[in-house]
């Protein structure tokens, strides 16, 4: 079999230390990134940009944020819609208040708004965990839905409420806006997604990430061995709310194109990023794109199989949508509660020790 790590050695620490030991995996890496950078672009049109790859990538940022703070550090966040609004919001206030700065200057700066928001709700954290945390995080994004409908300002006093993204350019391409290509709205989310992914991966790895998965373990044997339970949750909460800001700010201003808080960024955008996170397993970061696949890609394949090829009712495939999830959360938190990311990972142990038993 060309799955084996037979013949493959490693003479340093940082080569036993690296993501990828195997050398199949780390050939496999660059063989998706030279597809997803070099191929999919010159092939890809509207319906697959906006139906799959384009919520995907942007789904993928917004999970490995809420994995970072629920799977890594154990904090229960039930408001993940309300800071996707902050980063949206913050986002159109900027591009129309600064038309001149570049549209990913924005982006990332509606991160780092949403980051200061997120340490703001995290504060609790300190006191309360659990269900209690939850339930506050809850009332974070009644509270922020509320506000972005009930100020004008934030959404310059518009008659119907909605925010629109003005048209903006990257590197001479559209990237909002009527105007914008399938290839670089695909882009544009990929080199976002990439590098986000890349540093969340190396926070996780280092000693930042050891710190939040000690309070995620334990927090009071956390603190014994000199973890400071301040600074890690804290940094967890503004780490995962860069994260969801930055997905939030790509969701309106490079997806939609418009949007109203409280049907774009409602509980229900919140429960459906923690349903990604669930099944494709905590304290992953592989875990975050398989469950932001699985979900992107569901719908997808019951409309196309269900409603065009069977010909049942539209409302009848959502049910049976609902249905499915819901069902696959219960069978993951009962059967496999790392998710999907823990069956990838059973299969590709079994196949490095295949045909041997053990």
């Amino acid at each position: 079999m060309f799955y084996r790590e037979a013949g493959d050695f490693k003479t340093t620490y940082p080569e036993d230390a690296q993501t990828f030991p195997i050398q199949f995996d780390r050939v496999r890496y660059y063989a998706v990134l030279a597809i997803a950078f070099g191929v999919i672009p010159f092939f890809i049109n509207d319906y697959w940009a906006n139906a799959v790859f384009v919520p995907f990538l942007i789904y993928a940022i917004a999970a490995i944020g809420l994995n970072i703070l629920t799977g890594y550090c154990g904090q229960v966040s039930l408001g993940t819609g309300g800071f996707m609004a902050v980063g949206a919001y913050s986002c159109y206030k900027l591009m129309t208040s600064f038309p001149e700065v570049s549209i990913l200057i924005h982006v990332l700066l509606a991160g780092g708004i949403t980051a200061c928001v997120g340490v703001l709700f995290g504060l609790p954290s300190l006191r309360i965990k659990g269900f209690y945390l939850a339930v506050a995080t809850l009332a974070a994004q009644f509270f922020l839905v509320w506000l972005f409908n009930k100020v004008p300002w934030f959404y310059n006093y518009s008659a119907s409420g909605q925010i629109n993204s003005p048209e903006r350019t990257f590197l001479g391409h559209f990237v909002t806006g009527p105007n914008t290509s399938a290839a670089a709205k695909y882009l544009f989310c990929l080199v976002i997604l990439f590098a986000l992914a890349w540093v969340a991966r190396n926070l996780t790895r280092g000693a930042v990430g050891r710190k939040w998965m000690a309070i995620r373990d334990m927090d009071i044997a956390a603190e014994i061995i000199g973890v400071n339970p301040l600074t890690a949750k804290l940094s967890a909460f503004a780490v995962s709310s860069f994260f969801i800001g930055v997905a939030g700010a790509l969701f309106f201003a490079v997806y939609l194109g418009a949007a109203e808080v409280g049907e774009v960024f409602g509980i229900n955008k919140s429960f459906l990023v923690l349903f990604m996170v669930i099944i494709g397993g905590l304290g992953s970061i592989f875990g975050s794109f398989a469950g932001a696949a699985f979900l992107v890609l569901l719908p997808v394949f019951l409309k196309n199989v269900l409603v065009e090829g069977m010909g049942w009712p539209t409302d009848l495939a959502a049910h049976i949508e609902l249905m499915i999830v819901g069902g696959l959360i219960v069978v993951f938190l009962i059967l496999e509660p790392h998710g999907l990311a823990q069956l990838w990972r059973v299969a590709k142990e079994k196949l490095r020790l295949w045909p041997f038993p053990h």
